[in-house]
C-alpha cells in the first residue's frame, strides 16, 4: 500500500499525549505500521520513532421503529487508531488553531 491517508484525532486525550511527543491518527483498517510511519513522515516532514496501533470494534446500536414493531440492531464500522511517537525535537502543529484562540482571550 503506497498511499495511506492519515489524519489526526482532535480529542482531549490526543491533545494531552501530543504534549509528550505522541500523536494519535485515524488510519485505514488495512494500513500496516510501516505504511503509517512512511505516510506521517511524508505528510508532516518529521522522523517517526515508533508506531502502536489499536483496532476499535464497531459498537452495536439498537433502534426501535415504533411501539409494536420489532426493535432492530445494526453495527457501527470498525476504526483503527495509530499512536505515533516522534523523535526528540520534532513536532506536528495539530492543535495550533485552538492554542492561538486561547492566547488571544
Amino acid at each position: 500500500m503506497a498511499n495511506v491517508f492519515v489524519y489526526p484525532r482532535a480529542t482531549e486525550k490526543a491533545y494531552a499525549q501530543s504534549q509528550d511527543g505522541v500523536y494519535v491518527f485515524n488510519v485505514p483498517l488495512d494500513a500496516t505500521k510501516n505504511d503509517i510511519a512512511e505516510s506521517v513522515e511524508k505528510q508532516y516532514d518529521v522522523k517517526v520513532v515508533a508506531v502502536k496501533t489499536a483496532v476499535q470494534s464497531g459498537k452495536a446500536i439498537r433502534f426501535n421503529r415504533g411501539a409494536k414493531r420489532y426493535p432492530g440492531t445494526t453495527k457501527r464500522k470498525d476504526a483503527k487508531k495509530a499512536y505515533v511517537t516522534l523523535a526528540k525535537g520534532d513536532s506536528i502543529q495539530v492543535f495550533t488553531e485552538q492554542e492561538a484562540a486561547k492566547e488571544e482571550k
